[in-house]
């Protein structure tokens, strides 16, 4: 179950970061200077092949693998989001709402909502 992580550190210059995590889903989500959401990184399948989906209203979705740093190289480098284009929206979307019960339901709410609008079989009827 998605909790939220309580030291996160903050850049100087950008919005204010929230972290959430459990063992599937790493979750950061960028505030805008009133509270609202204005972006958010979705990391999952983080303890397998991990990918992560990134929305900000500016540039729409954007879906990366994550390249761990630990393949075809004789030292550890640094984890890099590579390009994918793969996204199961629909798997997603579930495993979400499974784990995020007890997350602030304005932030489960909207990167609910990012993920189903690009999903017309998710959109409720």
């Amino acid at each position: 179950m998605l909790r939220e992580l309580s030291h996160m550190p903050q850049a100087l210059g950008e919005p204010r970061r929230r972290w959430f995590a459990d063992d599937y889903f790493d979750l950061i989500v960028w505030v805008g200077n009133r509270g609202a959401c204005i972006g958010f990184q979705l990391c999952y399948d983080i303890s397998g092949d991990e990918n992560a989906l990134t929305w900000h209203k500016a540039s729409g979705f954007k879906p990366h693998r994550v390249d761990s740093g630990e393949l075809q190289r004789p030292y550890k480098a640094t984890p890099i989001l590579v390009a994918d284009g793969a996204v199961d929206f629909a798997s997603l979307a579930g495993l979400f709402k499974e784990r995020s019960g007890k997350l602030d339901q304005q932030v489960a709410g909207f990167v609910l909502g990012q993920i189903e609008a690009v999903s017309p079989e998710l959109k409720p009827r």
